[in-house]
């Protein structure tokens, strides 16, 4: 086992893998920006080092920075979270050559299944359901009409390199066709340096539905419960939960399988993620896979009570998973949604300061909070707006909700204007509460609902 791991990342991720190294016995090192100095993973952690000015680009992505810091601490393997370079197949090879162990799936597995062209011909060769698009990704507009042509309107433009809805494009129309590829391929290639498309059809009415799943370098396997984060905006998540309604003993095990298949063609090491898309007769198709621990990975934990970050550190230290599929069950019902630092009644506005006074409640059981926040805590411009999580379990899904309204009711931040109240009001909508909503379903119908509901300023 690792004596001492590396944390290249911030904010709540960073504190949550610092606690889980703690009771492993293992040190932990910490990066942080110059504006973080002050922040909890840097207080928490045995060593903490910093990697550069404010901005990512400066600090968090900024490989020969961390990479030094590694060596200079000594550090045996870094754990690179979710976000900044944690999908970054160079960062991840670099950090193997001068002998470091990266926490996560092989480079060339991570470059695979970050090029979603690629991907979906890989999970295509697996016998895995993919949704109907192009072959490959599109490298003009010409190409772009023709695969349009072939599989009908509405359709969605993709970066290759895509995630968290940059380079996407809905399209209903050809007459919108020629203006969103533009738009598309242009922040695609200011957001990854990669311009390349492809196109997937748009499915109406869709849920979508993920298993995580581990596979440790002896090609043990298991799959987590799936988890339901239909409710987006902006092809991101605001709120997740576990088991997916809906989804019987058999379609689990169906999921199982083809995400056991997946990972074993891949001869993956550690965890991913693979997203799916569900139609209204219950048939699943691959949408994509994430080479790393998700944000909502504290519900699949809540329902089986196993320690996602231990086990993935565990396999990248050559352990054999300690847990079978049999092991595997899933007990009640939880539920997550993210807490971030926004003004959602003024488009989502970002909001940065300092937090002059913070309760997340923690009372009772079954009641579990992620985050970094605290007292004088500086939320800032540079960084993703997302603060906290508040997730809970109950014995079913009726109970998990009163849990999880109970405590966004409690909950009080000052100094920043937070996303509480919007949440509160969708954790109360009949519809969210009966799990009765797809993807569309909070930007379409709740969304404008909920803006009209708000007072009027003179």
């Amino acid at each position: 086992m690792f004596k001492k791991v590396l944390v290249a990342n911030r904010g709540e991720i960073a504190v949550r893998i610092i606690r889980t190294l703690k009771e492993m016995g293992i040190a932990s090192v910490a990066i942080y920006s110059t504006a973080d100095k002050d922040s909890l993973h840097v207080q928490i952690a045995d060593e903490a080092i910093s990697v550069g000015g404010p901005r990512p680009k400066d600090s968090y992505l900024n490989m020969k920075n961390i990479l030094s810091a590694a060596l200079l601490s000594g550090a045996e393997a870094i754990h690179p979270g979710y976000g900044f370079l944690a999908e970054n197949s160079l960062f991840a090879e670099m950090v193997g050559e001068v002998g470091i162990k990266w926490i996560g799936p092989r480079p060339e597995t991570i470059e695979l299944m970050g090029n979603k062209a690629n991907a979906r011909e890989e999970m295509r060769r697996a016998n895995v359901p993919i949704i109907p698009g192009s072959d490959g990704f599109i490298r003009d507009f010409t190409e772009a009409k023709e695969v349009a042509n072939r599989i009908g309107y509405p359709l969605l433009l993709k970066a290759v390199a895509g995630g968290g809805g940059k380079g996407m494009r809905f399209v209903y129309g050809e007459d919108e066709l020629s203006d969103k590829f533009d738009d598309a391929q242009n922040e695609a290639r200011s957001s990854y340096g990669d311009d390349h498309m492809y196109i997937e059809k748009v499915m109406e009415r869709v849920r979508h539905i993920e298993m995580q799943v581990f596979r440790d370098e002896n090609g043990h396997v298991i799959y987590l419960p799936e988890r339901n984060c239909s409710l987006q905006r902006n092809n991101q998540k605001v709120m997740e939960e576990s088991p997916a309604t809906g989804v019987t003993p058999e379609m689990r095990a169906h999921l199982g399988d083809i995400v056991t298949r997946a990972a074993q063609a891949l001869r993956y090491v550690n965890t991913g993620t693979i997203e799916f898309l569900q139609d209204r007769n219950g048939s699943f198709y691959f949408m994509e896979m994430n080479t790393r621990i998700q944000v909502e990975h504290p519900v699949s934990e809540m329902v089986t009570g196993l320690d996602l970050i231990k086990l993935q550190v565990s396999v990248a230290a050559g352990e054999d998973l300690p847990v079978t599929q049999d092991d595997v069950q899933v007990n009640g019902h939880s539920i997550e949604v993210r807490l971030t630092a926004e003004q959602p009644e003024r488009h989502f506005a970002p909001s940065a300061g300092t937090i002059d006074f913070a309760f997340l409640p923690t009372g009772g059981p079954g009641i579990r909070i992620d985050s970094a926040l605290f007292t004088g805590d500086k939320i800032q411009p540079f960084y993703d707006s997302m603060i906290g999580k508040l997730i809970v379990h109950g014995a079913d899904r009726s109970q998990a909700m009163s849990k999880i309204r109970r405590i966004i009711d409690e909950t009080v931040i000052r100094g920043v204007d937070t996303s509480r109240n919007f949440q509160k009001a969708l954790l109360n909508d009949p519809q969210v509460q009966r799990g009765e909503f797809d993807t569309r379903y909070l930007e379409s119908e709740f969304l404008p609902r909920w803006i009209e509901s708000l007072p009027k300023s003179e």
